[in-house]
């Protein structure tokens, strides 16, 4: 009585096996990585890592932020934002102090120096939005598949 391989039959086996490049997850990761290397020497000259600029900017977008409204908005857990805001304290771009009227409240707040880095910084996004070599309109509909499939996984688990 002999076996039959069902395995080389089956779906999802070595022999159907996608590529690497045809792996959405894998074309994802590339697309961030090329990203943060293009936004590196940009935000290097301005002294900050990429996530520090994204604190930044949801600071220049909100105003004084809650820490916890700061991590709901960036998707970094306590664990993670809390050393960001403490290096950008330490380089005199934020402060952090407890509310007055809940002291288990922390708010982040731009110094002077961080509302002029603002200034300094205007030109990432031109650069970046220039070297991804996108229309406008194309970036509109890449952001809009990204923040569907976003929260279809975010549903999803």
């Amino acid at each position: 009585m002999g076996t039959t391989d069902t395995a080389a039959e089956a779906p999802g086996t070595e022999d159907e096996f996608r590529k690497l490049d045809e792996f959405m997850c894998f074309v994802l990761y590339s697309a961030q990585r090329a990203v943060m290397n293009a936004y590196r020497p940009l935000l290097d000259k301005l002294g900050v890592t990429y996530p520090q600029y994204l604190v930044l900017v949801a600071l220049y977008e909100n105003g004084p932020s809650l820490v916890k409204s700061l991590g709901a908005a960036l998707h970094l857990d306590y664990g993670t934002l809390t050393p960001l805001l403490k290096r950008l304290e330490a380089n005199g771009l934020v402060t952090r102090r407890r509310r007055a009227d809940d002291e288990r409240l922390v708010e982040v707040s731009l110094t002077p120096e961080g509302t002029e880095l603002r200034r300094k910084a205007n030109v990432v996004v031109p650069s970046l939005d220039e070297a991804m070599g996108l229309t406008a309109e194309e970036q509109e509909q890449a952001k809009a598949l990204l923040r569907g499939m976003t929260a279809n996984l975010a549903a999803h688990g």
